[in-house]
């Protein structure tokens, strides 16, 4: 899905809440709103934002944890992960 970076959250579309955050989060990542290594805005800011509970929040950077788009350091924050190097494919 490519999802728009500026989009809002739906209540009524058949994607979850979390699914739909998540989907945002990574179109303003791939936009360059945050630099790798860079910290996101904070869950408070995301709830306030977007209008959701914390722990939806929580759940769509879970997602974003898991696909290694983001990482979070506790105490801290969340931040976007650095880019995986290329795979030089021409060596096979």
């Amino acid at each position: 899905m490519d999802a728009d970076p500026d989009a809002e959250i739906d209540h009524g579309a058949p994607l979850t809440p979390y699914r739909q955050l998540a989907e945002i989060i990574r179109a303003r990542v791939t936009r360059g709103d945050w630099a790798a290594g860079r910290m996101i805005s904070s869950e408070t800011q995301l709830v306030q934002e977007y209008g959701l509970a914390r722990t939806t929040v929580r759940r769509a950077i879970a997602v974003l944890v898991e696909d290694g788009i983001l990482f979070v350091v506790p105490q801290r924050g969340t931040f976007v992960a650095e880019s995986a190097p290329p795979t030089d494919v021409d060596d096979a």
